[in-house]
């Protein structure tokens, strides 16, 4: 069982893959590490962010053990993941990560930005959670400010809206909902009712497939 979460920065999309995960007792990844990381190992050599052979090789290299990295969840870092994911080669090597993740048995939830489309384009479930874009600045800049990072909402929403733009215009695997991806819209809604939505529309699918 593969289930897809794709959706913009600050939609919700990634704590609501982890609880799904748990409900089902599924695997769960969150493919934007991957990018974090990528961006993060490219800079401790001084290198290139949108360069081939830098990122390039800093994908090849990616360790999972780093995954739990604190600094990958920087705000500096998402902005220059958002470079490295342009970069195709990159695209490529961690596709195949991804691929090999989502085959885990007995199911994985995957969230990112091109998984129904590119990555899991069979995937079981596919859900696409969308949100207001102030209200998506409002909960990365409360995150932030809890973590006592010296922000402004001013800031994290240009940053959004700049992000939101990369990810949905670049030519290679656009951010952008799959053709039977079902849209979960979450600007009016708390974690726990995203979760409650989320979790019915999975089950109405899974229903759907086992007529």
């Amino acid at each position: 069982m593969i289930i897809a979460i794709d959706g913009p920065a600050a939609s919700g999309k990634g704590t609501l893959a982890k609880r799904i995960a748990r409900h089902f007792g599924f695997h769960h990844l969150d493919t934007g590490l991957l990018y974090r990381a990528v961006a993060r190992d490219v800079r401790a050599v001084d290198g290139t962010l949108d360069s081939p052979e830098d990122a390039g090789k800093a994908a090849e290299n990616l360790d999972p053990e780093t995954f739990d990295d604190p600094t990958l969840r920087h705000p500096g870092i998402g902005n220059a993941a958002s470079v490295v994911a342009q970069v195709p080669i990159v695209r490529t090597i961690l596709r195949k990560f991804q691929e090999d993740f989502a085959a885990r048995e007995p199911g994985a939830v995957l969230d990112g930005r091109d998984i129904g489309t590119v990555v899991c384009p069979h995937a079981d479930v596919k859900i696409f959670v969308i949100a207001d874009t102030g209200v998506r600045a409002e909960r990365r800049f409360l995150e932030l400010h809890e973590r006592g990072e010296a922000v402004t909402r001013e800031e994290i929403f240009d940053q959004i809206e700049r992000r939101d733009k990369r990810d949905s215009e670049r030519a290679d695997s656009p951010m952008k909902p799959a053709a039977d991806a079902l849209l979960l819209d979450t600007t009016k809604l708390g974690i726990d009712e995203t979760f409650d939505a989320a979790v019915e529309l999975i089950k109405r699918k899974i229903g759907q497939l086992g007529a």
